[in-house]
C-alpha cells in the first residue's frame, strides 16, 4: 500500500512503545495518569516523608528513571499531585462563577445560592483527603516553602479571586452592596470553611451537621452585616447608656 505500519511492543511493565523505544502518546498519557493516581494514594496513606520513589514506581508500574525523568524528584511529583487536588477543591467555586446568571436576584435566592456553595465547599475542603493534604503541607512548609507558596498562589488566592468575581456579579445586579469584593471573599471563605477545616486539621472530630449549621449562620451574618441597620445600632447604644434605676 506504500505505507509502513509503525511497530509497537509492550514492555514488561505494560507500557506500549513505538519502534523507536518511546511510549506512544496515548500510552504516555495513561502512564502519567497512573503515576499521579498511585502517588495520590500513597501520599494520603503514608504521608510525604514515608513515601519512597521505589514505592511510587512499584505502585504505578513504572521504572524509577521514568519517575525522575517526568518529575525530577519526589517533591516534583507531589507538586503535580497537589495541583490536581487544588483544581478539584476549586471546582465548586469555578462552577458557581461560571453560572453568574440568576433568574431572581432577591435576597432569598442569593442566600440559598451561597448556602449551596458553602455546603459544597465544606464537603470538598473538609473531607478526609483535603485534611490529609493540609497536614502534609503544614509539615513540609518549612523544608519546601515553594510547595507552600504554590498552595497559596494556586489554591487560596485563586479561591479568593474566583469568589470575588462571583460577588462582583451580585454587586452589579444590585443583590449585594460590598465596598471591596476581594476582602469580602476572604471573609466569606474564612467564615464558611475556615473554622471547620482548622479543627479537622488539628484532629478534632467534626460533626458535619453542626458544621453545616455554623456555615448557614455565618452566611446569614455575612449577608446581614455584623453591625446591622444604623437605626438598630442607635437604639442598642441608647439602651446600653440608659442609667439604672
Amino acid at each position: 500500500m506504500g505505507l509502513t505500519a509503525t511497530k509497537v511492543k509492550a514492555t514488561k511493565r505494560g507500557v506500549v512503545k513505538s519502534r523507536g523505544g518511546r511510549p506512544t502518546r496515548d500510552a504516555a498519557i495513561e502512564r502519567d495518569q497512573r503515576l499521579i493516581e498511585a502517588a495520590t494514594r500513597l501520599f494520603l496513606e503514608r504521608g510525604f516523608d514515608a513515601t519512597s520513589i521505589d514505592a511510587l514506581a512499584e505502585a504505578a508500574r513504572v521504572s524509577k528513571p521514568t519517575v525522575y525523568a517526568q518529575y525530577g524528584d519526589k517533591r516534583g511529583l507531589f507538586t503535580a499531585v497537589l495541583r490536581r487536588e487544588i483544581a478539584r477543591w476549586l471546582a465548586p467555586l469555578a462552577e458557581a462563577a461560571s453560572e453568574m446568571r440568576f433568574d431572581d436576584l432577591s435576597a432569598g435566592s442569593v442566600e440559598q445560592r451561597l448556602i449551596d456553595l458553602g455546603r459544597q465547599l465544606l464537603s470538598m475542603n473538609c473531607g478526609a483527603d483535603s485534611i490529609a493534604f493540609s497536614r502534609i503541607l503544614t509539615a513540609q512548609a518549612i523544608n519546601f516553602p515553594e510547595i507552600a507558596k504554590l498552595a497559596v498562589d494556586e489554591g487560596w488566592s485563586k479561591a479568593v479571586s474566583t469568589t470575588a468575581e462571583f460577588f462582583d456579579h451580585l454587586v452589579a445586579g444590585g443583590a449585594l452592596d460590598l465596598e471591596d469584593t476581594t476582602i469580602a471573599a476572604e471573609t466569606f471563605l474564612n467564615m464558611v470553611v475556615g473554622h471547620t477545616h482548622r479543627m479537622a486539621t488539628f484532629g478534632i472530630p467534626i460533626d458535619m451537621a453542626t458544621a453545616e449549621q455554623r456555615m448557614e449562620v455565618s452566611i446569614r451574618l455575612f449577608l446581614a452585616g455584623a453591625v446591622g441597620p444604623p437605626d438598630r445600632l442607635r437604639d442598642a447604644t441608647k439602651a446600653r447608656r440608659r442609667p439604672a434605676r
